[in-house]
């Protein structure tokens, strides 16, 4: 392998920061230099939508001390100015002011951006868009007893800041575009469990419809309904913050798509985190995965790719949601599959694993996290059960780590 003096990572977010970390760990003594655009050092994205909307005192929670990326790990951290163009022939990448840094490999690690809706320009509520700790800390504040908040989007960052306003007393009303909640990832029995529970704090719902137009106090719906609102929180999904790999030559509309290693088509370059589009097992499918999980745990991998591991990355997506007393986490592909339940549906604790062609290829749980430690395992290994055996909770799942 040719020598690496300079490494760039253009993405001071978790996976940016989760592979300088891992460059160093790994014995890299050469010069990292990670750009981020938000001014901050970097800090894992979940409690923006989590801790941070529950207390006006809760912290934000850094990856380390922002001294210790230059005095520990000897990483140039710049914030406050994002990489804006790349040069694939001379190898160097530019900022929007006017900088220029040349590297041997580079890693992507740009991430997403909220999709925007264009026609509330004319409403008189505050309208909120949660990507970063600014807009996290704006949108608490407005958080108060009779606040009236609608959000626009059943998934899982719009449930959990409904959670949150309903906490702090506000008037909560969740519009979805799709006749259930989180019908993207969770089958119909789980959706129903979640809207109980939200419903049960006074939250309400709108569903198969989205928002037309901003009105001078609130929101009018696609079927004429009109919302009044002081707050509005869109969260309808996010795009790949991809422009950048477009001067290497990649295509990248979906993500910049990268091999089981994390390299792009690019040479030297390579890619994580939230923008990189790869392979998932589970889901037979090349897919972004938008996971706390994935932004720390592919990003470790690739920086040992960058200087010559040769580990190839095949983690099965995972994300956790607490939303009031549930703890709701899911592992790989939940979509197009058999469901077989575990434990009472009808009670506050109980798993639901998806089953296609024999071989399980996600699950969910409800308040049973020690069955989601064995289904991670499971679906990483694709492994086949029985049926029966899934359906027993007298049936200890690490039996069938040995089998398979």
């Amino acid at each position: 392998m040719p020598t690496i003096g300079k490494i760039v990572i253009a993405g001071a977010g978790q996976a940016g920061g989760r592979a300088a970390e891992a460059l160093r760990s790994a014995g890299f003594r050469g010069a990292i230099t990670v750009i981020g655009e938000e001014n901050h050092p970097p800090y894992e994205r979940p409690q923006l939508s989590k801790e941070l909307l529950a207390t006006l005192d809760t912290p934000v929670a850094y990856l380390k001390p922002a001294c210790d990326w230059s005095d520990v790990l000897d990483v140039t951290m710049i914030t406050g100015a994002a990489v804006v163009a790349c040069d694939a022939g001379r190898q160097t990448v530019a900022t929007g002011d006017g900088r220029i840094f040349d590297y041997d490999r580079l890693l992507l690690a740009t991430g997403t951006q909220p999709r925007r809706i264009n026609t509330l320009g004319g409403t008189g509520a505050r309208v909120h868009y949660l990507r970063n700790i600014e807009d996290a800390m704006q949108l608490r504040q407005s958080f108060h007893r009779q606040a009236r908040v609608v959000i626009v989007g059943g998934g899982v960052i719009g449930l959990e800041a409904a959670c949150a306003a309903a906490k702090h007393g506000c008037d909560v009303t969740v519009v979805e575009s799709q006749q259930r909640l989180l019908a993207r990832a969770f089958p119909g029995l789980v959706s129903e469990v979640v809207e109980a529970r939200h419903r049960s704090h006074g939250v309400r719902f709108a569903f198969g419809v989205t928002v037309a137009e901003g009105t001078v106090d609130g929101v009018r719906l696609t079927d004429g309904t009109a919302l009044k609102a002081d707050i509005i929180l869109v969260g309808i999904g996010v795009d790949p913050s991809s422009a950048v790999a477009r001067d290497l030559g990649l295509s990248a509309d979906a993500g910049i798509e990268v091999d089981g290693f994390g390299r792009t088509a690019a040479p030297n370059v390579f890619s994580a985190g939230d923008v990189s589009l790869q392979w998932s097992k589970c889901h037979d499918r090349a897919i972004r995965v938008e996971t706390w999980a994935n932004a720390q745990n592919q990003a470790i991998c690739v920086a040992g790719n960058m200087i010559g591991t040769g580990r190839e990355y095949g983690d099965p997506p995972w994300f956790w949601s607490d939303q009031y007393d549930l703890n709701i986490q899911v592992v790989g592909d939940m979509l197009n599959a058999d469901h077989i339940v575990r434990g009472d549906a009808g009670s506050d604790r109980f798993s639901v694993a998806a089953m296609r062609g024999g071989e399980i290829v996600g699950a969910i749980s409800i308040n049973a996290a020690k069955d989601m430690a064995m289904f991670r395992r499971l679906v990483a290994r694709q492994s086949r059960l029985n049926r029966s055996d899934i359906e027993s909770t007298a049936y200890d799942l690490r039996k069938a780590l040995i089998i398979n």
